[in-house]
Formats: structure tokens, sequence, C-alpha cells
């Protein structure tokens, strides 16, 4: 390269560095970090609504373990859904009369809302059980099957938009 060709290389480095780091550190940011996500469907009502702009949590799952009850992202493959975690990898998962049952024992659910059909499930290891909180219009793991923790592309409970609708959902 010509003394010419390198000045004018470094120059454009001098100049454009700053906007291709901060380029990349936000791509970088948004792919493995923290991500925007939308509501798609009613499957969530109602904690979430269609259209809500969350936040997804991509990292968190690193450092902390899946929970009952926590919101999640899966990867159905065809699409993102937008789901709460009912059964753990390896419990027996049963719903009886709307009531919800976790290897025999009653657990609280006051986030289901709607008719949930009976069903006794046993949560195959290393997958865990998702379901909608709108139970009679949610197409999940009742449906999908369990889904693996790879599937599982975070976590959210953020939303931040509609503004009306921001803050912390559980």
């Amino acid at each position: 390269m010509s003394e010419s060709g390198n000045s004018k290389f470094r120059h454009f480095l001098k100049e454009y560095f700053s906007y291709i780091l901060a380029i990349v550190l936000v791509l970088l940011f948004k792919k493995f970090i923290v991500s925007p996500i939308k509501v798609n469907g009613e499957s969530m009502m109602k904690t979430l609504h269609d259209g809500d702009i969350m936040i997804l949590n991509i990292v968190g799952y690193h450092f902390s373990d899946i929970k009952r009850f926590d919101i999640v992202v899966v990867d159905e493959g065809e699409e993102y859904l937008i789901k709460r975690v009912i059964g753990l990898p390896g419990e027996e998962v049963e719903y009886k009369d709307n009531q919800l049952f976790v290897n025999g024992k009653k657990v609280k659910d006051s986030f289901g809302n709607g008719d949930t059909e009976n069903f006794k499930v046993k949560v195959p290891k290393n997958k865990y059980f998702v379901l909608g909180d709108n139970r009679t219009n949610s197409l999940d793991s009742r449906y999908f099957g369990a889904f693996s923790k790879k599937k599982i592309l975070g976590k959210t409970s953020l939303t931040l938009f509609p503004f009306s609708r921001f803050g912390n959902k559980k």
C-alpha cells in the first residue's frame, strides 16, 4: 500500500472508528445481553397485552436458574413464544378443577385466568413446561410439549411500551 493509501486509511479509521465501534457494541449488546421483543397475541392476557414491547434478558439465565412462574421467551421454531414457566425438569404437573398441583402438592397459581382443562404431565429431565396466562387461548406446552433450556432465549418482565403499561410484570 502506498504512503497516500496508508494515510487515507488512517484518516478513515480516525474519523469513523468510534462510529463503527459503537455499532458493533450495540449489535453485540442486542445479540447477547438484552433485546426488545414484542408480545404477539393474547395468550398472556391479563399480564401482557398484544403489542406490548418488552426487554428480553438474554444473559440472565447464565447467572441464575429458571424458576417457576418466570416469564420466558421460547424459540418454538416458527416463532418466538412468550409464556410462563409452570413445570421444572422432572416434576409432575397437574391441573385439576383449575388448581395447579406440582408433585401432588397444591401450588398457588395467581397468574392463570380462564379455565384450564384438566391434565397431568411428567416434565422430562432438562425440559420446562410453559403455559400462557390466558389458559383458554394459548398454544403452549400443552400443544408443543416441554422445551429444553437451549430453546428458552431468556427471561422478560419489563414492559417498555406502551408507556401507560411501563413497568415490571410478574
